[in-house]
């Protein structure tokens, strides 16, 4: 009997243009199963929907203000202390100025306050967080985590005030106040998720390849903990903006006669209960910000599938 050659099975050669369009269509039902799962929450579409009235309501806010120019220095003492009414929706405060235009400005400084706050904190406590847990163990993670731990001890509040009270009051130091008491946050969150991944395969696998710290801690471990750290930001923008809006209560934020939002509540604070309106909506303009960052970062949590925030 002659020899049996065995048939030899063709493999199909896939091009890389079909490698290109079969990662376009993963991508695509990525973000479908991911809004899938965000649009199942109707809470979450409510916050999306109210974090986005106030964007464009803060980046349109000369064109849609009813009275622009009660931003600036103004006093209209005839139509002052004016209840809600067509001319005015949300009533006239103490100077006359229109309370609706100010809280529709005033949404400008909550909001850059709070991008300002976290695009200063996240890096570097991140940074810290991923060295922390890569090198856990070591006198580094004891180092960073004790430094870490002395700041979470004091309340964020009281060490924001404590910040701010030996700076001038302004925007810019209640800016720098928040931050430097809210890092420590991110280190924590980072810590915990990059302590539990430095043990995995894929990082051990690329040790053993020889791969560099800096190759490991931002190619191997932060892309596995981003999807928290996005949550995170999402609820910490309400937090932050509680926090700013609270220094400015307090005389240390936003000074007259720009209208923060924190400082127009302290204004209004004085005429309660029988001028209730100068002090409720600018406080009503602040939950309106908070509820709808908080709902919008359960439904990324959701989404995203970030369980450990």
């Amino acid at each position: 009997m002659g020899e049996v050659i065995p048939a030899r099975h063709s493999h199909p050669t896939i091009s890389l243009e079909q490698v290109k369009l079969m990662e376009r269509q993963t991508r695509r039902e990525n973000l479908g199963r991911a809004w899938y799962k965000f649009s199942r929450n109707s809470l979450s579409l409510v916050g999306a929907a109210m974090v986005l009235l106030v964007l464009l309501l803060a980046i349109f806010a000369p064109l849609v203000a009813p009275y622009p120019e009660h931003v600036k220095p103004f006093t209209d003492f005839a139509n002052a202390k004016l209840p809600p009414s067509w001319a005015h929706p949300f009533g006239t405060d103490e100077i006359g100025r229109d309370i609706l235009s100010r809280s529709i400005f005033g949404f400008r400084y909550a909001l850059w306050m709070g991008v300002v706050v976290l695009s200063l904190v996240v890096p570097p406590g991140v940074l810290l967080g991923l060295v922390a847990g890569y090198f856990q163990g070591t006198r580094i993670d004891t180092i960073i985590m004790r430094i870490t731990d002395i700041f979470l001890a004091v309340p964020p509040l009281i060490l924001a005030l404590a910040i701010a009270s030996i700076l001038k009051p302004n925007l810019s130091n209640a800016m720098m106040a928040v931050s430097l008491m809210w890092w420590p946050w991110y280190t924590r969150l980072v810590y915990g998720l990059a302590s539990t991944l430095r043990n995995e395969y894929f990082v051990v696998s690329a040790e053993v390849s020889g791969a560099s710290t800096a190759h490991i801690l931002f190619r191997e471990i932060l892309p596995n903990v981003i999807s928290p750290i996005f949550t995170k930001i999402s609820l910490d923008m309400g937090w932050v903006i509680i926090i700013g809006s609270t220094l400015s209560f307090v005389g240390l934020g936003v000074q007259p006669p720009e209208p923060g939002l924190g400082t127009m509540v302290a204004s209004g604070a004085k005429y309660l209960p029988d001028q209730w309106w100068i002090a409720v909506f600018p406080a009503l303009a602040i939950v309106l910000i908070v509820l709808g960052f908080n709902l919008l970062g359960d439904g990324l949590r959701d989404m995203l599938g970030a369980e450990e925030i």
